[in-house]
Formats: structure tokens, C-alpha cells, sequence
């Protein structure tokens, strides 16, 4: 299913994702929607560093991003010369890696004399859920929660987005990695930590909601963090000490992403919330924004789970509904941005 309508131009976009530590492409073709993806993850190059180290993850992306190239045009059944455009993130993220996935998105983009295509990365995270079927219709509130942001987004339409709350310091997948951390579950720590949480629990230890007791949307996480750690050092440790705390923690993260996400949908007025990123593969948390959604007579979205995290799909529709409304930039020039608001960013129409 393609969301580019029918009266726009046939055109099939390829989307090149390097933000960080995942190099993916994808094409999207603006009738038929979405005709192939390929994703190569840094996480083993990373793991024995307990992180990402930015110098190995550019190098990483150099090797593979033709090889996926091939990979995603064998899948499809196309020849590089079907290409009729390439977006790619120009930020935010790791401007080493950015570059890689720019200066081979241009000049892929030079040498087929076709537009190319700067995305921002979160509108990209933003947009995924238009990937299934059914797609959110605008406007609608999206909850973005990643290892590098937390916002809650008013979005109007393409490119208008208003940021309505923020984490004032770590992102939700970033307390998860660094609490993580504490209980010594290895690298990446989110997805380690949700799995102990589901033998924890839920009663042993309560966490504060941070930030839910007065009015706003922004969210704070460093202090869950903190508490994990004083818990740990404070209780005598047995065999489901780990367990109960990654519980205890989740739980605290999840009730206050709810909190503040039905407090943007009453703020607001709308009916459709979104959730993407990769912190949106949390299934607690899935369950119960879907609850909260039933209960505020609120429409829940969210992508496929392998397009929560970093992918060249979510770039390469982004990709190809700005093209369709006319966004497009000179292909030799290279530029990206480490840090970049969405409401930079200026709101294009959606073509009719």
C-alpha cells in the first residue's frame, strides 16, 4: 500500500538510512508503496565496547551500503537506473556516519541525474507508521522515543510539527540502556532489561512517575536511573533482586510515557496518537497506550516492529512524500546536521 496518492508521478525512491549504528536501504515506490528493505546492524561491532563508538560505526556503513544497494534492487527486481530519486538522513545523529549515508546518497543521486532528498531522521521515525495498513490519516499526536529522543509531537501535517514536550535529559531508551547497565545485562541494555522486567515483580518496588505531578508535557528520566541504583546498593541481593528492579523501572517508564501522552491527546483535541522509535517495540508499553487509547476513544498506531528501530523504509517514504510535494535539492551539494529540531523543518502540502 502506497500513502503518496494516486495522482502523483510513478516513482520509486530509494532511502538511505546511517544515522548511527544501522545501515539500511529501502525502496518505495510511490503507487505501489513499499517494495523492498535490507538492514545491516553494528551491534556486535559495538558490544565489546559497550557502546557505539562513532569512528567504527562510519567505517561500518562505508562497507555496507552498496552491498545492501544490490540487495534491496535484486529484491525488487530493479536496475539502479529505475531509480528516479534518493532521500537520505542529513540528521540529527553522528555526523560521521551521516555523512557516509549523504555523500553516497548524492552521488548516486549525481550520477543518475535524479533529485535527491534530505530527511530529517526523526520525521522519518515520525512518518513509519504510514508504512502499514491502515495508515493514520493527519493530524494526530506522535509519541517518538528512541536512545536519542523523547518527544510528544503535535503534527498538523507533512512538515508541520509542533514539539509539545521533550526529556529535559536522558531519552527513554537511554535510562533503559544506562539502568540496564547497572544490572550488568550487556549491550544493547533496553531490550535485555525488558526481557528480566517480564519475570519481575510488579509489586516489590514502586518508582516515582517523574514530572506527572504538575502540569506539562516534558519528561525527565535521569532520576529513574538514580533510584534503580540506590535500590540495588540498599536491598539485600537475591535471585529476583535484578528482575524486580527491571520491573519496577519499566513500569515507571511506561506509566509516564501514558500519563503524558493523554494529557497531550486532551490538551490537543485529537483522536489519533502514533508511537515509533525504537522504544516503541516495548510491548508494555504497546499495551497499555492501546488501553489508554481505548479508554480517551483515541485511535492507537504503530509501525512493525522492525521498522520501530533505524531502517531505510521510514526514509525512503519520507523520501518520497516530500518529492511528491516538491522537495528537492541540488544533488552535488552535501550537507547534514548532528543536532536538528522537527520544527525546523517547514510544512509542505500534501499533493493532491
Amino acid at each position: 500500500m502506497s500513502v503518496v496518492t494516486q495522482n502523483s508521478p510513478q516513482q520509486l525512491v530509494l532511502g538511505i538510512e546511517s544515522s548511527c549504528d544501522e545501515t539500511g536501504l529501502a525502496l518505495y515506490h510511490s503507487q505501489k508503496g513499499l517494495l523492498a528493505h535490507a538492514l545491516h546492524s553494528q551491534v556486535d561491532l559495538h558490544a565489546r565496547h559497550g557502546g557505539v563508538v562513532p569512528e567504527l560505526a562510519s567505517r561500518d556503513h562505508i562497507k555496507r551500503v552498496l552491498p545492501l544497494l544490490n540487495e534491496v534492487l535484486h529484491q525488487a527486481g530493479a536496475q539502479r537506473q529505475d531509480i528516479d530519486a534518493v532521500a537520505y538522513t542529513a540528521g540529527p545523529g553522528l555526523v560521521g556516519a551521516l555523512l557516509v549515508g549523504a555523500a553516497i546518497g548524492r552521488s548516486l543521486a549525481w550520477a543518475l541525474q535524479v533529485p535527491a532528498v534530505a530527511v530529517h531522521h526523526m520525521e522519518g521515525h515520525l512518518l513509519a507508521p504510514l508504512l502499514e495498513d491502515p495508515a493514520p490519516e493527519f493530524p494526530f499526536i506522535a509519541l517518538l522515543v528512541s536512545g536519542g529522543h523523547t518527544l510528544l509531537v503535535d503534527v498538523k501535517g507533512l512538515g508541520d510539527y509542533q514539539v509539545l514536550g521533550e526529556s529535559l535529559d536522558d531519552a527513554a531508551g537511554e535510562a533503559f540502556d544506562k539502568t540496564a547497565k547497572l544490572l550488568h545485562l550487556g549491550y544493547p541494555g533496553g531490550p535485555a532489561l525488558a526481557r528480566l522486567a517480564q519475570q519481575g515483580n510488579p509489586q516489590r518496588f514502586r518508582f516515582p512517575r517523574p514530572m506527572t505531578d504538575r502540569p506539562g508535557l516534558d519528561f525527565s528520566f535521569s532520576g529513574l536511573k538514580t533510584h534503580a541504583l540506590t535500590t540495588l546498593r540498599e536491598t539485600p541481593e537475591d535471585a529476583t533482586l535484578a528482575a524486580d528492579i527491571a520491573r519496577a523501572f519499566e513500569d515507571a517508564v511506561v506509566d509516564t510515557m501514558v500519563i503524558k501522552c493523554r494529557r497531550a491527546l486532551r490538551v490537543t483535541g485529537r483522536k489519533r496518537l502514533i508511537i515509533s522509535g525504537g522504544v516503541g517495540a516495548n510491548q508494555r508499553l504497546r499495551e497499555q497506550l492501546s488501553l489508554m487509547g481505548q479508554a480517551e476513544g483515541a485511535a492507537v498506531f504503530y509501525p512493525r516492529i522492525q521498522f520501530c528501530t533505524d531502517n531505510g523504509a521510514m526514509i525512503a517514504l519520507a523520501g518520497a512524500l516530500r518529492l511528491a510535494a516538491g522537495d528537492t535539492e541540488n544533488a552535488g551539494h552535501i550537507d547534514v546536521r548532528a543536532r536538528w529540531t522537527l520544527e525546523d523543518l517547514s510544512a509542505l502540502p500534501m499533493p493532491a
